[in-house]
């Protein structure tokens, strides 16, 4: 008769086996800080899935003088007052940014970094540059990857502001922790067409004005979605050498620009 602890280390090791070769199917992406034998972190790819899941596309797009974010506006209840629902949100006077994916989590990362510009400029006396606010936007998601108190949240985050010599600046910080400088970038469910579209769109060095980077952001918007957007449906963000504050557009400016596209077209 064979003892019965070796028949447990023998049911355990094979067990063991099984975990592994299986993958993610018997639990890794039940975990936020264990990687899988593939070498992934499933939890990470998960907050991924659910930017694009959100059924919203928003864009940024840099200029010469300008800084243009694009996002649609969907307003999901008839009962709902449609000004207070928005994805545009105003971080310090001179940054703002757009949310993609749970409305919830980009809420939360929003109060998060208007906190960390709030702290910056108490401890050094003036304005988080928009480099720095994204760095540490970045660094707090990754943090969320090392431990398991707090899961990565199931947004992205597009930051516009102007530098040191006030030129247009647009970030782009995701689930993973990672961020970087971009002359075009696009988050949601249809990112990876905005991403051709505009790499085709921004071939070269194009010397946009601050009304051909409104009306390019726009229109890429506009192609990827196969829409012709009402100025209710979208949300503008910009900033520009002209007025470094951060402005959204009204819904007259906006119909505006639609016009010039439609007189263009």
């Amino acid at each position: 008769l064979i003892p019965l602890h070796q028949i447990y280390v023998v049911a355990f090791l094979v067990s063991k086996e099984i975990f592994i070769s299986r993958g993610s199917s018997l639990g890794f992406d039940r975990f936020i800080t264990v990687f899988s034998p593939e070498g992934k972190l499933y939890q990470v790819e998960y907050a991924f899935k659910a930017i694009a899941s959100s059924s919203i596309t928003s864009l940024g797009v840099q200029g010469v003088d300008s800084a243009v974010i694009v996002t649609q506006k969907k307003v999901p209840d008839k009962l709902l007052d449609a000004s207070t629902v928005t994805n545009m949100y105003m971080l310090t006077p001179h940054v703002g940014c757009v949310m993609t994916g749970y409305a919830a989590d980009g809420r939360s990362q929003v109060v998060r970094a208007r906190a960390e510009a709030a702290n910056f400029k108490y401890k050094f006396g003036y304005e988080i540059p928009v480099d720095s606010l994204a760095r540490r936007i970045a660094d707090i998601n990754q943090v969320y990857t090392q431990s398991a108190e707090m899961r990565p949240l199931g947004c992205s985050m597009m930051l516009i502001g102007l530098d040191e010599s006030l030129a247009p600046r647009l970030f782009k910080t995701d689930p993973a922790g990672y961020f970087c400088g971009h002359r075009a970038c696009s988050a949601g469910v249809k990112q990876t067409e905005a991403n051709n579209l505009l790499e085709k769109r921004l071939r070269g060095d194009l010397a946009l004005t601050k009304n051909d980077t409104i009306q390019m952001a726009i229109k890429c918007l506009m192609n990827v979605l196969a829409v012709d957007f009402k100025a209710s449906e979208i949300e503008v963000g910009l900033v520009s050498a002209e007025n470094p504050l951060f402005t959204t557009l009204t819904e007259d400016e906006i119909d505006s620009h639609l016009t010039a596209i439609a007189e263009q077209d």
